[in-house]
């Protein structure tokens, strides 16, 4: 593109310097609010006044910002289950037959030992709350594996695989909390038996402690893949299968190996959303908007290059936007779905906006002896 004496050229980077990737997505949340700007304008609501409720309510309200931080949690752990498989160059799309399977075996557990049943004895939940939390974390893993094992055995497309198998945990959410299923509230309501005060995760500041382990995989993945030789084997895997075969890298381990620890993690974000988080405690009926909500943690992902520590301020900004969306909605009196627009909107913003993490805006100035690069940002 040619401007006067200057043309525009796009070039590809060689280094993406931290600085640049940190202004690059600056740049990009600034487009997407100022676009989703014009929706606040045509339902005559100022941006100003709409924006600022967002972010007041979201990061600064003391009953908003627990809010936002139970999201976080959920998003982050879901984040973390995509990028595992994405770092070998493989997609799960199945985080939410994960967290569907990881919640509901986390309930079997409580189940098993009566805790359905006020006046029944059961363990001290000093004892109980852990086992369920293996029991999530298990029930990721057996659905994560189906994945990992088809991959890794047949070559089956993980994308299709996982799909299904989001659809099939959809129904069977449904089968054991309706109709009379096992699960099923004692009140007759299509949702799970509510947790009793005992075995409720302990909270603080209103957020369960699950945000410390949320916190702790993020360290733990990033010492995996900087130091550790299965990270190595992961990253050269996502790389090159082949060329990882012939080096000696299992074509069949680490397939299998990152489906299951992804499924893991997303067990864990069912017990999070279901078990722990404070006015919930149960799998309630609006389930599928929890299994929705997972998918944010692809976008999450790709946005963070798949970096575990870059990913926390994504999800903590996806959190914090999906809560205060809500609440301007009805503060404000507009129709249902703003925090779903505002989300979509900063979603293709940021994706859009990747491609400046590939390429370059370089000036060149033209003369009649020479073309002279003036500037390469």
């Amino acid at each position: 593109m040619r401007i006067g004496g200057y043309r525009l050229e796009l070039a590809k980077r060689n280094v993406l310097k931290p600085w640049q990737a940190l202004l690059n997505a600056v740049l990009a949340i600034l487009a997407a609010l100022f676009l989703f700007g014009f929706i606040f304008i045509l339902a005559g609501i100022s941006p100003v006044d709409a924006y600022q409720q967002i972010f007041d309510y979201a990061f600064f309200n003391e009953f908003g910002l627990p809010l936002t931080l139970n999201r976080f949690v959920f998003l982050l752990l879901c984040t973390y289950a995509f990028i595992i498989p994405f770092r070998a160059g493989l997609w799960n799309i199945g985080m939410t037959g994960q967290l569907y399977n990881g919640a509901l075996l986390a309930f079997a557990v409580f189940y098993a030992f009566g805790v359905q049943h006020p006046n029944a004895p059961h363990p001290p939940a000093i004892l109980l709350i852990p086992l369920a939390v293996l029991g999530a974390a298990v029930g990721g893993a057996l659905t994560g594996v189906i994945a990992g094992y088809l991959k890794g055995r047949y070559n089956i497309n993980e994308i299709v695989v996982t799909m299904m198998l989001n659809f099939m945990a959809y129904w069977f959410v449904s089968f054991m909390t309706k109709d009379g299923g096992i699960f099923m509230n004692a009140g007759g309501r299509g949702e799970s038996f509510e947790l009793p005060d005992a075995f409720r995760m302990p909270l603080l500041f209103d957020v369960p402690i699950t945000i410390f382990l949320a916190l702790a995989v993020s360290l733990f993945l990033s010492y995996l893949f900087a130091r550790m030789r299965l990270g190595f084997e992961i990253r050269a895997y996502g790389q090159n299968p082949n060329a990882a075969a012939y080096a000696g890298i299992s074509r069949f381990r680490i397939p299998v190996f990152v489906f299951v620890l992804g499924g893991v993690l997303a067990g864990l974000a069912g017990y999070h959303y279901f078990a722990a988080v404070p006015g919930v405690y149960k799998i309630a009926r609006n389930y599928a908007f929890f299994g929705d909500m997972a998918f944010y943690g692809i976008i999450c992902g790709l946005i963070s290059q798949g970096n575990p520590i870059g990913a926390i301020p994504v999800a903590f900004l996806f959190g914090g936007l999906s809560v205060g969306g809500r609440f301007v909605q009805g503060a404000l009196g507009m129709s249902f779905g703003v925090d779903y627009a505002l989300l979509g909107v900063l979603m293709i913003t940021l994706v859009a906006f990747q491609f400046f993490y590939r390429y370059k805006i370089v000036v060149v100035k033209l003369n009649k002896l020479e073309t002279k690069i003036v500037s390469t940002d």
